[in-house]
């Protein structure tokens, strides 16, 4: 499958210090990804990064009665992009997660539906498919591929450069993927 830099994008999910090894959420092998995603954005003209970037006492947080430790604190090392990924190669950076009060999965809106803005800027930049990558594959990486084709644009996800929270989430998500007509390529098989 061949890459064309001016209407293919990249969508690169939280690949965050504090979602790699050693950090409050964690994700099995997040930090095996980050050189091959840095390598891949090298040949898009549009790589956008998603940062969570949340204020505290954010809802989402465990103390706050959320599923989540704390992580990913606005301008916190942990809610930086990861090095491996340089700024360089970044056309946008789009925070998520910055409202207290509400959450955000998708690059394409928040979990109350307001809309961040990606998808007119996608558009307008001539782009009409995405390649997403990222972490992880069944909470952020799905909620914005799927977001993304219910937006209009063909979407790919880059499955061997994703990790999941939850390893037992392959089928359900898959299936998820299927029905939202998201399809799974490997990194090997893109030229």
């Amino acid at each position: 499958m061949r890459i064309d830099p001016t209407k293919d994008a990249l969508i690169v999910v939280d690949l965050q210090p504090d979602f790699m090894p050693g950090g409050p959420l964690a994700v099995s092998e997040g930090d095996r990804i980050a050189v091959p995603i840095g390598r891949l954005a090298r040949r898009f003209s549009t790589v956008v990064a998603t940062q969570d970037w949340h204020p505290e006492g954010h809802v989402s947080f465990a103390r706050q009665g959320g599923p989540w430790p704390i992580h990913c604190l606005a301008g916190s090392r942990g809610a930086a992009v990861h090095g491996d990924l340089p700024d360089t190669l970044v056309t946008s950076y789009l925070r998520k997660g910055t409202r207290k009060d509400v959450d955000s999965y998708s690059a394409f809106c928040d979990d109350a539906g307001l809309a961040t803005g990606l998808g007119g800027y996608l558009k307008e930049r001539g782009v009409a498919r995405l390649f997403v990558v990222g972490l992880a594959r069944d909470y952020c990486v799905r909620a914005t591929a799927l977001d993304g084709a219910a937006a209009g644009f063909e979407v790919l996800v880059v499955d061997d450069l994703t990790r999941p929270v939850d390893p037992a989430s392959r089928a359900r998500v898959d299936g998820d993927f299927a029905a939202g007509q998201v399809a799974l390529v490997d990194s090997a098989a893109l030229s």
